[in-house]
């Protein structure tokens, strides 16, 4: 038996799009869920992962597959009706699970042979044997899987390039922003994997750099603290040799401890989303441990990076409070925080989210043409109406924000204060030219969009 495991690409998304910039190799990494699939996958099957961020294979070249699984996030769903279309002709039977087929599951089966809903694991067996016998059922609630249980991601089976290897060793998220739909998908329970367990699947990985996908690394309770620090003391003991970076939210900053434990675990690099500029934008967004009192942004970065680890900062721009010059402020704050890099992003309602439970009741979707309209849904393009903002104006003020902070004599002086304090120059450089170039592709895309939007 012959499976095939698909990640669909969308050319629309610049960050992944290695033909256009060589800088975006470094950061393009493994599709997780499909790796771990394939972990769950007997061995009679002959499995195959097809990542389509590295290049679109000649599907007609490729020997037939007895069961083809696709994934798919809400932008990548045009392109996995396509693939997945050219394979039913075949009369092979598709299967399709991800955030998209779980927040738009009567849209995706009218597209596939079957659905896939929140976490495999726990159908991934029945599912294949169904498919071994002819007796797919149309939907498998997947639920929430026994994270102690999940097995170790096949890594083997994409080995070849990337820069950056992958893995999870936590879901669920209790922060539950308004935007954000992984409490929906993973739920807000804050799952843990067995230390030891995410050691081993660590050292499988080939690669030397690694994006630890959790949507927090740390958590946020006390014990969600203790653990990451027994986690990062696990990994420095086991001198795995690998530099790593992940996603975690401000309270990073908070521990001296944990940050010299991660240091030493080899993380080089951390995510945070600092959303806003404002009280008001992050109560607006939900994020409420930006909201803590006395909070110095400034202080907190500044700790961070004594560690030696970089800070790529998040900030959306189309809050309901943002008005005109938000772009230029966005980017005149970013520099006084002191990031590294910066990552400007509208404001998105995707499915699952309260955010789109909200925009929709007020009207303000207004790329609504679905699917047609779903592979705007990046978060790189402006697809709601905003409050304060047309949408030729906030493509403006993204262009301001992403011109001011990416500048080349800004890009110069955080790579020799990088320099000056030895702090991973050479990948700060990388980073942000890869944002600069990404930018200017941008900007060809906005003039279509906004031809697209006009007609």
């Amino acid at each position: 038996m012959r499976l095939y495991l698909i990640n669909p690409s969308n050319p629309l998304v610049s960050l992944v799009n290695i033909k256009k910039s060589r800088w975006n190799r470094s950061r393009v990494w493994k599709p997780l869920s499909l790796m771990v699939i394939a972990g769950l996958t007997p061995p009679e099957w002959e499995t195959s992962i097809v990542d389509e961020n590295l290049g679109a294979p000649d599907y007609t070249a490729m020997p037939r597959p007895d069961l083809v699984g696709i994934t798919a996030f809400t932008s990548q769903a045009n392109r996995a009706y396509e693939i997945a279309a050219y394979f039913r002709s075949l009369d092979v039977p598709v299967v399709m699970g991800g955030i998209h087929a779980t927040m738009c599951t009567d849209e995706v089966i009218g597209h596939v042979d079957s659905v896939v809903t929140r976490e495999a694991e726990g159908v991934w067996p029945q599912l294949l044997e169904d498919a071994r016998h002819g007796t797919l059922k149309d939907r498998y609630d997947g639920g929430l899987a026994d994270i102690n249980n999940v097995r170790a991601a096949r890594h083997d089976l994409l080995s070849m390039g990337y820069v950056f290897g992958a893995i999870q060793t936590t879901r669920g998220c209790p922060l539950n922003c308004n935007f954000c739909s992984v409490t929906s998908f993973n739920g807000a329970h804050y799952r843990q994997r067995a230390i030891p367990d995410v050691v081993s699947e660590f050292q499988s990985i080939r690669e030397k750099h690694v994006l630890v996908v959790d949507d927090n690394l740390i958590g946020t309770s006390p014990d969600h603290i203790a653990r990451a620090k027994n986690l990062f003391r696990a990994m420095a003991q086991a001198n795995m040799r690998k530099k790593w970076v992940a996603q975690a939210s401000i309270n990073f900053a908070d521990d001296e401890e944990l940050l010299n434990l991660a240091a030493k675990a080899g993380c080089s690099g951390v995510f945070i989303g600092f959303e806003s500029l404002s009280p008001e934008g992050l109560r607006e967004v939900g994020k409420k441990f930006n909201l803590q009192k006395g909070r110095d942004f400034s202080a907190s970065v500044r700790r961070i990076q004594r560690h030696h680890i970089l800070v790529v900062g998040s900030f959306i721009i189309g809050l309901d409070v943002d008005t005109p010059g938000i772009g230029k402020r966005i980017a005149e704050v970013a520099g006084r925080y002191g990031i590294d890099s910066l990552n400007a992003l509208f404001l998105t309602p995707l499915p699952g989210t309260r955010l789109w439970d909200r925009m929709k009741s007020e009207g303000r979707i207004a790329l609504d043409t679905f699917p047609a309209d779903w592979k705007y849904y990046t978060l790189t393009f402006p697809v709601a109406r905003y409050i304060n903002l047309s949408c030729d104006e906030i493509i403006k003020e993204m262009i301001s924000c992403d011109g001011d902070f990416y500048s080349m004599s800004r890009i110069m002086r955080r790579v020799w204060r990088n320099l000056w304090q030895r702090r991973k120059p050479l990948i700060s450089l990388i980073g942000n030219l890869s944002y600069r170039t990404n930018s200017r592709l941008d900007r060809k895309a906005y003039e279509a969009f906004q031809l697209y939007v006009k007609a």
